[in-house]
């Protein structure tokens, strides 16, 4: 863990990311799962490319200009993945579709183990609770899915706001709705631009949450780096 505990008694919420940080995709939503909804389409593709094709269509949503949410810029990326696991021809787009309709059921789904018992910890300490998400899935059927609603107070979606992460006015949303502060807040999520670098620059206070322990060589001033929400605790 990287960071200190500094400004933890000023903190009356703290927001999480959902995607890779409260939840991850199984495997209909994995290799596996892409194969079979490609098929559908009669697009052929390898299971075994899958995570280079992930990496390879990630510059798709890390660099994005225009904030507005946009269904067909997840698709885009989608089709990208399919297209880099070798798929090719008119089903691409029709699959990449069917795809990001099953990215907002819950049940593909899986709740890291830390989730719960942290954000009960959190809650009983009397911090309000809230998620931020850029996704079309609905944040009230996402807490109540995995049994979190009793904690999260809070919810703001990018589909529903209309702007995604890190356009400040999606934090703005989600700090009214709390009834907080800027600096009464922290974010944590796993995406240093879109959660971090976002929340930071109104005023929030920043959480990296990594994981997979690969820590970012040189972290902005004053974010902290965690690799497992228990590390969180502390901080808050």
């Amino acid at each position: 863990m990287i960071g200190s505990r500094s400004a933890a008694s000023a903190t009356r919420a703290v927001f999480f990311d959902v995607d890779f940080t409260l939840i991850f995709p199984g495997p209909m939503l994995q290799g596996e799962g892409y194969v079979r909804f490609c098929a559908e389409q009669n697009v052929v593709v390898d299971a075994g490319r899958f995570d280079q094709a992930v990496r390879a269509a990630s510059f798709i949503l890390d660099e994005v200009e225009d904030p507005i949410y946009d269904a067909s810029l997840f698709v885009h990326y989608t089709a990208s993945i399919i297209e880099h696991m070798g798929g090719r021809g008119a089903g691409v787009v029709a699959a990449a579709e069917r795809i990001y309709e099953q990215w907002a059921a819950n049940h593909h789904f899986e709740i890291y183990d830390d989730v719960a018992p942290v954000l009960e910890a959190l809650a009983a300490r009397g911090l309000r609770l809230g998620v931020i998400s850029n996704t079309h899935r609905s944040l009230d059927a996402f807490a109540a899915h995995f049994n979190l609603a009793a904690f999260i107070t809070t919810s703001v979606s990018s589909a529903q706001h209309g702007f995604m992460k890190p356009h400040r006015s999606i934090f703005e949303r989600a700090l009214a709705a709390a009834g907080v502060e800027p600096h009464e807040a922290t974010m944590v999520g796993d995406s240093l631009r879109a959660d971090i670098e976002g929340a930071v620059a109104i005023g929030m206070r920043g959480v990296l949450l990594r994981r997979s322990g690969e820590l970012p060589p040189n972290p902005p001033h004053g974010v902290t780096v965690i690799t497992s929400l228990h590390d969180l605790l502390p901080l808050v």
